[in-house]
């Protein structure tokens, strides 16, 4: 086999960074250990705790953390919601973000003006 064949591209992502190695079979696990070592231990700890937050992150959670920040002390479309959850790095299916929309104007959270496909929320009650 020719040196070129012996080769392997490995890739590794967590979080904000990413790192490709290239490097020969039997220098893998040293290599890769190598790169894992280098990265800074404050840049893992960051990942680790931002995951840890998180916590089960579903459509709801997000949109009840929104209104305890004050997101909707303004009245919000659901394309407004929808669009701030995107920017946000979550991206549901509208219908998703509607029903929740929905439960939290159920329980009181939230308020909801106008009319059928053109709703606006508003917060009821404070955080």
């Amino acid at each position: 086999m020719s040196e070129e064949q012996k080769k392997i591209t490995v890739k590794l992502r967590k979080g904000g960074w990413e790192v490709e190695i290239t490097c020969s079979v039997d220098e893998v696990e040293k290599t890769v250990k190598a790169v894992l070592s280098s990265i800074p231990e404050a840049a893992i700890q960051t990942e680790t705790l931002h995951q840890e937050k998180r916590g089960a992150v579903t459509c709801k959670s997000i949109i009840e953390g929104l209104w305890r920040e004050g997101y909707f002390l303004e009245e919000r479309t659901l394309s407004d919601v929808d669009l701030e959850l995107s920017r946000r790095g979550y991206h549901y299916d509208k219908t998703a973000v509607s029903h929740t929309l929905t439960d939290l104007v159920r329980e009181g959270i939230l308020t909801r003006l106008g009319n059928m496909r053109n709703y606006r929320y508003v917060q009821k009650k404070p955080p």
